[in-house]
């Protein structure tokens, strides 16, 4: 399985272990995501950052989606199913995507493409739903599950 975070709140005047890890993870701005892979020193990293970030299990279509809206290449294009053809072994953006979410492949693979996805902040009248609680409690901190798709789909 493959995780979506994305950066919910700025770093500002956060202990420096938070920022850099933040910085690992390549989410150096808010709305910025990221797709990493369900392992363990990802699993520490996420839960030391828990805080300014929400995450949860997405679905290769919801990948797939990800990719074709708001995923670049390098000098700001558009991905395009030749672009990864071109630069990975698989055949269109769906196989890509379909490797992603079984972690069979990571972004890396497909060297021209950018690792961050910038997003738009969340439409409709829920918004983030607060920025400073936990998601159990109606915030839009923290592990999401399954509802990160939805999520995604009101920020492309």
């Amino acid at each position: 399985m493959t995780w979506l975070v994305i950066r919910v709140r700025s770093d500002r005047t956060v202990e420096r272990s938070i920022r850099e890890t933040m910085e690992h993870l390549n989410l150096t701005r808010v709305n910025h995501a990221v797709l990493v892979p369900e392992h363990d020193a990802y699993a520490g990293m996420l839960h030391k950052v828990k805080d300014f970030v929400t995450w949860g299990e997405v679905s290769a279509e919801a990948i797939a989606g990800l990719i074709r809206d708001r995923g670049r290449l390098f000098g700001n294009k558009p991905v395009t199913d030749a672009d990864v053809k071109d630069a990975t072994d698989y055949k269109n953006i769906d196989a890509f995507a379909k490797a992603i979410a079984s972690g069979d492949a990571t972004t890396k693979d497909m060297e021209t493409l950018k690792r961050v996805f910038r997003l738009h902040p969340p439409r409709g009248n829920k918004g983030w739903g607060g920025v400073k609680r936990h998601f159990t409690v109606g915030g839009a901190l923290g592990f999401r599950g399954d509802a990160i798709e939805e999520l995604a789909a009101r920020m492309i």
